[in-house]
């Protein structure tokens, strides 16, 4: 039986009404500008794509999706602050995410043709191949909304040639398609040059009157060959239906090639069956009502301050307690390496092993090493030797039993010094890290305040292949913290100057670790991250339970595990 925690937030305290009010103001900017990136191109742009008869990457969206169902957008921040040469590129110009289509979970690549005509940016291949990557590693189902004009020609160098660029989306196409993953394109606009042929390597094409699919615009065509021909008669939805044959379903406008594709994906098969059982990770019966958390996700606003950063001081139990059902948690060698809390769960019924840094101080007995024997205070978000040997046992355990994982970051790093040295922290830091490599079951990872150095690889960063990356906004993301970045820098720039025979002033002094650590600051901050694809999403901390119950859903989607096999371990 699960232990149910108790909590111990006191939700009408001054510093819990504080920090509540400061999450608030937080998320606030952050909600607005989202809704201005989901502007794409804006008004002008917007009117101008409905006068050519076709609707908004937005307005198809919501014909596409199941009314009232949940749409995860993933990699809205791509891109921003980028591209600035040229005007900016909200979105990276396409759109993409998991929703509902007639009960489905699918996910859905839509180019935004107000932004640039929906030319592929270097971050728009990007995004589009992280879209692919969650759909392949979970076997969604993906649809694909063209409305394309295909590289954006100024930076072809850095769209065209490389390994997660341009080429890579149709050999994601092929080899989705190889393991049987449905994927179904409408053609909704202009589709051309090495874009057309996305379409063609899925399984099922549709095609809107108006739109355009051909290798060479009839411009191009003069230029390269003489000849002379219409935009329809080379690549219309006509041609392409009755001669060429690579259109399956001719559509008159977007709202019946939408109503298409929603009745086309209502007869898409289910895989799963096929090895024997519905799901390969423990599920049980779920109850929305019943096995709802006992504390109020909201109350996740009051549990830090967004202005302190990294010396946040709270039990991350009270974050599981909102997060999983009924806020039962079954906690793994609790008493042992306090600094990291693993322990097993369910959310929305399914079974998951939770990885979290403990950013309270923890006292503990010392084993080994010049203090062996006498008491210390550890402090919390940092990992210890013993912290990371048990965190890596209690991950090799959830490959054994098949229980998906899922990280819960606020980690400062690992310790330094004599005593963690002598205490073989290297040693038990790499077991943890290749518990974390070798995993072959799920895993979701939640940065919910700090995530510095190596302590971001051991929680499963993005380098570690997690299936989805979520950022709470109080997140921050770099080697170091500003504060102790600017302070090794500014060191080692006095140091410099002084050589050169040049002895800074305190105030010049304090002036360069103020300029240092804003730059540092800033490209902490999650929407730096988010803006390169480091981070699938930004969410509010009250909607995790319910994203991540999105999320495993979809990683249940593939039932092939492949054997865990965790190769050397430090022991």
């Amino acid at each position: 039986m699960a232990d149910e925690w108790k909590s111990k937030l006191d939700a009408g305290s001054v510093k819990f009404g504080a920090n509540r009010a400061a999450m608030v103001a937080l998320l606030g900017g952050i909600r607005a500008q989202e809704e201005t990136i989901r502007e794409g191109g804006g008004a002008k742009a917007a009117e101008a794509q409905r006068a050519k008869g076709r609707l908004t990457v937005r307005e198809r969206l919501a014909l596409l999706l199941d009314k009232d169902s949940q749409w995860m957008e993933l990699g809205l921040w791509a891109a921003h602050g980028m591209y600035a040469e040229f005007g900016g590129a909200p979105g990276a110009g396409v759109v993409t995410g998991l929703g509902r289509v007639e009960g489905r979970l699918c996910m859905i690549v839509a180019n935004d043709a107000t932004v640039k005509a929906g030319a592929f940016f270097p971050m728009t291949a990007k995004k589009v191949l992280r879209a692919q990557t969650i759909a392949l590693e979970n076997r969604i189902p993906t649809l694909y909304l063209v409305d394309s004009s295909g590289v954006f020609l100024p930076l072809q160098e850095d769209v065209f040639p490389d390994q997660d660029d341009f080429g890579r989306v149709f050999r994601n196409n092929a080899v989705m398609s190889s393991l049987g993953v449905p994927q179904i394109t409408a053609i909704m606009g202009m589709c051309v040059a090495g874009g057309a042929y996305l379409p063609v390597m899925t399984d099922t094409v549709l095609m809107t009157e108006g739109s355009g699919l051909f290798l060479a615009g009839p411009a191009l065509v003069q230029a390269a060959i003489g000849q002379k021909t219409g935009a329809e008669e080379l690549g219309g939805a006509a041609m392409h239906s009755e001669i060429s044959g690579t259109v399956d379903f001719k559509e008159p406008n977007d709202h019946l090639c939408l109503a298409r594709l929603r009745s086309l994906v209502g007869k898409l098969g289910n895989r799963k069956q096929e090895v024997g059982c519905i799901e390969i990770f423990s599920r049980v019966a779920y109850d929305a009502a019943k096995d709802a958390p006992r504390y109020a996700a909201e109350e996740l606003y009051g549990l830090m301050d967004p202005g302190v950063g990294a010396t946040n001081s709270y039990d991350m139990r009270e974050v599981i307690a909102r997060v999983v059902d009924r806020s039962e948690f079954e906690e793994y060698k609790a008493d042992f390496g306090r600094t990291l809390v693993c322990g097993y769960a369910r959310i929305g019924g399914r079974a998951v092993g939770i990885v979290a840094n403990q950013k309270a101080n923890q006292s503990h007995t010392v084993a080994t090493g010049p203090q062996a024997g006498s008491q210390r205070t550890e402090f919390g978000g940092v990992i210890y030797t013993e912290s990371a040997q048990k965190a890596a046992r209690f991950i090799m355990d959830c490959n054994q039993q098949l229980v998906p994982l899922i990280f819960l970051h606020d980690v400062n790093g690992f310790m330094v010094g004599k005593d963690a040295e002598w205490s073989g922290i290297i040693r038990a830091g790499a077991k943890m890290v290749s518990a974390v490599s070798t995993s072959v079951v799920p895993k979701i990872t939640v940065i919910v305040g700090g995530s510095f150095g190596a302590g971001h690889y051991a929680m499963c960063g993005k380098a570690y292949d997690p299936r989805f990356l979520f950022a709470w906004p109080t997140a921050r993301y770099a080697v170091m913290s500003g504060a102790s970045a600017a302070n090794t820098l500014v060191e080692v720039r006095v140091k410099q100057m002084e050589r050169g025979g040049r002895n800074l002033s305190p105030v010049e002094k304090q002036a360069l670790y103020e300029d240092i650590k804003a730059t540092y600051d800033s490209q902490a901050d999650p929407r730096y991250g988010a803006a390169r694809l480091w981070i699938d999403a930004i969410i509010d901390p009250a909607e995790t339970r319910s994203l991540l119950m999105t999320a495993l859903e979809a990683c249940a989607m593939n039932v092939e595990v492949a054997k865990f096999n965790p190769g050397v371990l430090q022991t």
